[in-house]
């Protein structure tokens, strides 16, 4: 790394032969098919080429000067790890044309184009490094007096893995030592009164930023979109801060990852117009099957062969086609599906392969076993029977029952986007009056099933065992209480998956029960134990619960939990 290097990119018009375009060049290889990509990333192609046409009438102009000014800046870094360990940090096509796009791109008076830049792209390509050596040249080669440089993530720890990588690479170049200095976690450029340290939302770091850049890493962790918030409102007294957002894809429809997303498609489709505002979204087409054709697997992994090694995603693949636990967190994380579970457990193909219609009236008088899952008064009560198989051959049969508050379902539908108010309308939920669970209308329809059905027994939550249960005991019933802890949730939650792969369950085509089980995902121990993880799932789960529940005491591990005796507080 020169001292030349260091310094802030001149705006001279350059002298000579021309200067080769290596982000124009991608753009051509990717829609003239050399180069294998998704249409997010075609789109963002055609973008480019678009705005080379067009962008003067808009005040935009493409300053070559600055591509390679920033594209030497990365040359001469030196990686610090694994087997590149020591060579130069040599951007692919797909970098350069990220890299060179923000900062090629600039408006009429001079300042940067982009300010917002999203980038979704599959784990193992490099993007981290990417986001910590652009850190680094925004502090110290943007020309910007004062310049602060952060690596936001949710917590410390994921903050500090951008900063590592800033650290290395400084490490790894004299030439960065000698201009630059470390203490702590904080890397300082004197001669600008600049800096770049990692920054999260834990503790009360975020306010009163004055942020020139920052690289917000892996996106869909975010529960919520304060980092990005605070971070971009730390930048409205910087003329060309850039906030850098990178990600694997997510799971979660209602979160900030999910927004920007489909905010970049939008901008990609030209929905949207927003000149600030670059994406490149890697993405499979939709006729794409990552776990049988391997020739779509650079769509969402164009650094395959680089930094990510075809055997080992094979290795995962494998394991993918095998074991449904892991299709979710290989198709989100190596081939950018968006998942409807953080760790798929029931296949949906599987569980509508399940959808044998179940006639109440066929059902009366058959024995049968409930689970109860009362969550809180406010949310949904989900109860389901479970029909134990008669004859050889038949599959087990479910009846789910829901109940909802009715003061709070226009604020659900609004809030979650999930139609309860249909769902009301159709009969497949009961709305209780007021602004909580009437658990007196459960009791009641509860004793109306026990009329229909023989109600061997019914397994409630050991942690919800208050006056229902006590009430549906004097009535009667056999109440059993059900812990939701791996001893006694694993072996029903594993006899169910059984029950949906070998389409040995009839579920009737439930929707709310159905909208359940796309939600549902599992938390596994160290012994290979499962079971439903409300935590980690998107939405509510408390239909798949309660099967499980009644499905335990109907097949499975009985002695794992005992009748239910007397109330406990």
């Amino acid at each position: 790394m020169t001292t030349d290097t260091l310094e802030p990119a001149g705006l001279a018009e350059q002298e000579g032969p021309a200067l080769p375009d290596p982000v124009t060049q991608y753009a051509r290889d990717v829609l003239e098919g050399r180069i294998v990509a998704g249409r997010p990333v075609r789109l963002a192609c055609e973008r480019h080429l678009r705005d080379l046409e067009e962008g003067p009438a808009r005040g935009l102009r493409w300053d070559l000067e600055r591509v390679h000014h920033v594209l030497g800046f990365f040359a001469a870094l030196r990686l610090a790890d694994g087997e590149h360990a020591g060579l130069p940090f040599v951007l692919q096509g797909w970098q350069q044309f990220i890299i060179g796009s923000l900062f090629g791109w600039v408006t009429a008076d001079g300042w940067r184009r982009f300010r917002t830049a999203y980038v979704e792209i599959g784990k193992g390509n490099g993007k981290t490094p990417m986001a910590a050596a652009l850190g680094l040249y925004m502090m110290i080669a943007d020309g910007e007096a004062g310049a602060e440089c952060y690596s936001a993530a949710v917590g410390r720890d994921q903050a500090a893995i951008t900063f590592r990588d800033a650290v290395r690479f400084r490490q790894a170049s004299p030439a960065l030592s000698a201009a630059t200095v470390e203490h702590a976690a904080n890397i300082a450029f004197p001669r600008l009164a600049s800096y770049f340290r990692p920054i999260s939302s834990e503790g009360r770091g975020l306010d009163g930023k004055r942020v020139h850049y920052a690289g917000i890493d892996e996106l869909h962790e975010h529960p919520t979109p304060i980092v990005v918030d605070k971070m971009r409102a730390g930048t409205k007294g910087r003329r060309q801060a850039l906030i850098f957002e990178i990600t694997n894809s997510g799971y979660d429809r209602h979160s900030v990852c999910w927004d920007h997303h489909q905010y970049s498609l939008k901008v990609l489709d030209q929905v949207i117009d927003n000149d600030g505002w670059f994406a490149y979204v890697c993405a499979l087409d939709e006729t794409d099957d990552w776990l049988h054709d391997e020739k779509c697997w650079a769509k969402a992994n164009p650094n395959l062969g680089v930094s990510i090694r075809h055997d080992y995603l094979r290795e995962l693949v494998t394991e993918a086609r095998e074991m449904p636990s892991k299709q979710n967190i290989v198709a989100r994380l190596n081939f950018c599906v968006w998942t409807e579970q953080a760790t798929r457990w029931l296949p949906m193909e599987r569980w509508d392969a399940c959808d044998a219609p179940v006639d109440l009236e066929e059902l009366r008088g058959r024995e049968c076993y409930g689970g109860l899952d009362l969550s809180t008064t406010t949310d949904v009560t989900a109860l389901v029977w479970v029909f134990p198989p008669q004859t050889a051959g038949e599959p087990w049969k479910v009846v789910p029952r829901f109940w909802v508050p009715s003061d709070n379902i226009e604020r659900r539908v609004r809030k979650d986007r999930v139609p309860y108010d249909l769902w009301v309308k159709h009969g497949h939920v009961e709305a209780t009056a007021g602004n909580v669970v009437d658990y007196d209308i459960v009791r009641e329809r509860i004793m109306e099933d026990c009329e229909r059905f023989r109600v061997r027994e019914i397994a409630i939550d050991r942690w919800n065992a208050t006056q229902l249960a006590t009430q549906l005991q004097a009535e009667g019933l056999t109440v059993a209480l059900f812990g939701q802890g791996f001893a006694s949730m694993s072996a029903p939650s594993k006899e169910l998956e059984k029950l949906v792969m070998g389409a040995d369950l009839a579920h009737g085509s439930n929707p709310v029960l159905r909208w359940m089980a796309a939600n549902c995902a599992i938390a596994q121990d160290p012994a290979g134990n499962i079971k439903p993880d409300k935590a980690r799932s998107t939405e509510r789960i408390d239909g798949i619960v309660a099967l499980i529940m009644g499905l335990g005491r109907a097949s499975v591990n009985q002695e794992d939990v005992q009748p239910y005796i007397a109330v406990i507080g």
